[in-house]
């Protein structure tokens, strides 16, 4: 994955305004093209850094939440038909699944931090963030997908190659 500047780039200020209002709830907003691009940049910049922990660390040893146990149960028991290892954006995108998810992802509000921000996941577990293998979710669809390919080893083969190569 290729590095960014990030926040950074915007000097202390510049990054501490976007913080700010990246924490304010996104109904404060219309259509701002500049905070689109700072959400952007945030779930680039999780995604990142998500890559970088499956890459160094035995994915099977991650918790990515307190709740770990909890969401990997109640997803393995919602979605026992999901395709981990080769997710189809229809599972997460289209009316029918979204009936399916939302009230999964409801019943973590107020119980993992920013369960609805926007985040990147992986289509294919083998694979890389680029544009054909990456979709935007909510974060705790992330998180629930996530714990449940660290636990069944499909994110093994990414820990695998990237420790190999080192």
């Amino acid at each position: 994955m290729a590095s960014s500047n990030g926040l950074a780039s915007l000097g202390p200020d510049g990054a501490k305004a976007a913080a700010h209002a990246l924490s304010l709830p996104a109904d404060a907003y219309g259509n701002d093209e500049r905070l689109e691009a700072m959400w952007a940049m945030k779930a680039y910049n999780h995604a990142e850094v998500y890559f970088n922990l499956i890459s160094s660390v035995d994915p099977k040893f991650l918790k990515l939440t307190k709740m770990d146990d909890e969401i990997y149960a109640s997803f393995k028991e919602t979605f026992k038909h999901l395709d981990l290892k080769l997710l189809d954006p229809d599972d997460l995108k289209s009316a029918e699944a979204k009936e399916k998810w939302r009230p999964f992802c409801n019943q973590y509000e107020g119980q993992v931090e920013d369960f609805n921000y926007g985040t990147l996941l992986r289509l294919d577990s083998g694979k890389d963030y680029t544009d054909e293998n990456t979709i935007f979710t909510t974060r705790i669809q992330f998180f629930a997908v996530e714990i449940a390919r660290n636990r069944e080893g499909f994110n093994d083969a990414v820990f695998s190659s990237r420790s190999s190569k080192s």
